[in-house]
């Protein structure tokens, strides 16, 4: 994919490196902080107990936990890193999706009229959201709540590792269907799914969520037609590589490789048959109209 070069996108959190904040899972509660504030205040009074203070609050600041809260009672935050510095290839990850995002806003802003622009935020490990704290093992993910996509950049590397889906255009394809629920989010598609959680059966239910997912992929082609058209950033084998991806993560095929049983009741995001036919279906037809996944005949 020819991206070097490009706009990137300014809708970018990058929170590589800091920390998710915690529970007040420590060694102290606040209550018991606060107990002992008397005491700590008794011993500053004196020179022995100074040093003890120092070393107590030289431990503290070396285990990245703030001095200053022990003092207030605080014992859910720590001190957040802001001197992250990532690989040549983890830097060259986050440049190359925030250009393939702008390349998404350029796009919808074209197809959708007031198109609203959504944030990528980065992260490493653990984040929150307003959907709730996430961790790498989750994959990225869409939060309708404040309209923000989340990705690991280790993700890539697990998808080129672990699934077989190396190549940059799968990246993209990944970015791009996670843009595909946040169109979903302002058309109003996303909140009718979730209206049905608790009205049908579960079975119905994990229905409803593979035509979602399979509609994001749909978008995800859109917006590689138009992008090709427009600006011809597809190189030999892009395509194949989006396909490849869509394989990859396919239920049935993630069901298989990892138990050996394929339980189609439980699917949630589709075949790998089906990702790539809707996607494949996007990118032949750039009709945005062509995507209604729930009323397909056949999906």
């Amino acid at each position: 994919m020819k991206w070097k070069g490009r706009r990137k996108s300014a809708n970018v959190d990058d929170r590589r490196g800091a920390s998710s904040g915690g529970s007040s899972g420590g060694i102290l509660s606040g209550g018991m902080v606060k107990l002992l504030i008397p005491l700590v205040l008794k011993l500053i009074t004196s020179k022995k107990g100074l040093i003890i203070v120092g070393v107590i609050v030289a431990i503290m600041y070396f285990t990245g936990n703030n001095p200053l809260n022990f003092l207030t009672g605080n014992t859910n935050n720590k001190i957040e890193s802001t001197s992250y510095k990532g690989t040549a290839k983890e830097n060259e990850l986050a440049d190359f999706s925030a250009t393939v995002l702008a390349d998404t806003e350029d796009i919808w802003n074209k197809i959708i009229p007031n198109y609203r622009e959504p944030t990528l935020v980065i992260f490493t490990r653990s984040v929150n959201s307003a959907c709730g704290a996430a961790s790498s093992s989750t994959g990225p993910f869409y939060c309708p709540g404040d309209e923000k996509l989340y990705i690991d950049l280790s993700f890539f590397q697990e998808m080129a590792r672990k699934l077989n889906a190396p190549g940059d255009f799968a990246q993209a394809y990944v970015i791009a269907h996670e843009v595909g629920h946040h169109i979903q989010n302002l058309t109003g598609m996303n909140r009718k799914v979730q209206s049905m959680r608790g009205r049908v059966s579960q079975t119905e239910y994990n229905k409803l969520s593979v035509m979602l997912e399979l509609q994001a992929d749909f978008y995800a082609g859109v917006w590689a037609h138009h992008s090709q058209r427009i600006n011809q950033s597809m190189e030999q084998g892009d395509l194949q590589e989006a396909l490849n991806a869509a394989h990859a993560i396919g239920d049935d095929r993630l069901q298989k490789n990892s138990t050996g049983r394929v339980v189609p009741d439980s699917f949630t995001h589709g075949t790998s048959a089906q990702r790539m036919r809707w996607f494949k279906k996007g990118f032949e037809t750039g009709d945005v109209n062509q995507g209604d996944t729930f009323n397909a005949r056949s999906l």
